[in-house]
């Protein structure tokens, strides 16, 4: 396809959530005419007063777009957006092209991308790594699978949400090293909730060493904002618990399917699922909490015995 521009190329969004109206805002600023599709037709209201029209359908939303942009919130979401008989291949006029953005199985994504080619659809799968204030920031990194030609050409839309991008292989690649970024993602947050729980079970004061550790080489950048937050006891989501835990088990499943065993990321995903608990919608970071409570039931268990 031609190289795209904000006069020339109409661009759809379907799911527009916390990360995709984000996404949305971002492309509008730019000069880009968008048009929005949501389930939750509140979603897509509250983007008009950015400039963004409201499709009724994803079949008004596919007549309308040269780019179809799609953030979901999970496979079954997805295959139902482009694969369902009123879904987007049904209406796409071939040549049309696709930026699938969400954080699925790869299978999922190679599946996506092998129906839209019967079409006449090129597909990318581009996975965001970063949350939401990243993204209202510009600060993500996207990870993407495709044909390099097109990933070239979508370049114009990558520089307006992201701090970065990378083609990491045939269709499916995105959605791969999304897995392998959140591997490290949620495995991290639990080793820090771990640490803390120690340090804390040790006598340090909660506030002081929340503070110090995030001014330590060790916390990568993706924790090192949590903390502060933690010290405050501030979960409000920046990434819900309750997608962290899809991602780990989608982690999981697919090492199953590769006869590999994640002994780290199953501790990790354990924690996870006995957090929910606490909120689906507290931000992930909440297993810090999770763990120093474990940590002061030990101490009461251990006064009563």
């Amino acid at each position: 396809m031609n190289q795209i521009d904000a006069n020339n190329t109409r661009l759809g969004f379907v799911g527009v959530g916390a990360m995709g109206s984000r996404i949305v805002r971002r492309l509008l600023a730019n000069g880009y005419k968008v048009a929005v599709y949501d389930v939750n037709r509140a979603n897509a209201d509250a983007l008009v007063v950015d400039g963004a029209t409201v499709s009724d359908s994803l079949a008004a939303l596919t007549s309308t777009s040269d780019v179809i942009l799609s953030c979901l919130t999970n496979d079954e979401a997805v295959r139902s957006v482009y694969l369902d008989p009123e879904g987007i291949f049904a209406h796409a006029a071939p040549g049309t092209v696709v930026v699938e953005m969400s954080t699925i199985r790869p299978r999922t994504s190679r599946e996506v991308a092998r129906v839209g080619a019967q079409r006449g659809v090129s597909v990318l799968d581009v996975a965001i790594s970063g949350s939401t204030p990243a993204m209202e920031q510009g600060t993500v990194t996207l990870l993407g699978g495709g044909d390099p030609k097109l990933f070239a050409a979508v370049e114009p839309i990558f520089k307006t949400i992201a701090k970065q991008y990378f083609l990491l292989g045939p269709s499916g690649s995105g959605a791969s090293a999304k897995l392998v970024v959140n591997t490290l993602l949620g495995v991290g947050m639990q080793a820090i909730a771990e640490a803390c729980a120690l340090g804390e079970k040790e006598g340090l004061d909660r506030e002081r060493l929340l503070t110090v550790l995030a001014k330590t080489a060790v916390v990568s950048p993706a924790h090192v904002g949590k903390l502060p937050r933690a010290a405050n006891n501030d979960y409000s989501p920046q990434f819900p618990l309750r997608l962290m835990n899809k991602d780990l088990g989608l982690i999981l499943e697919t090492a199953s399917d590769l006869n590999l065993v994640l002994p780290a990321t199953e501790a990790a995903f354990r924690v996870n699922t006995e957090a929910l608990a606490r909120g689906p919608e507290q931000d992930f970071s909440i297993v810090i909490r999770e763990m120093e409570s474990r940590a002061q039931m030990d101490v009461k268990e251990a006064v009563e015995h």
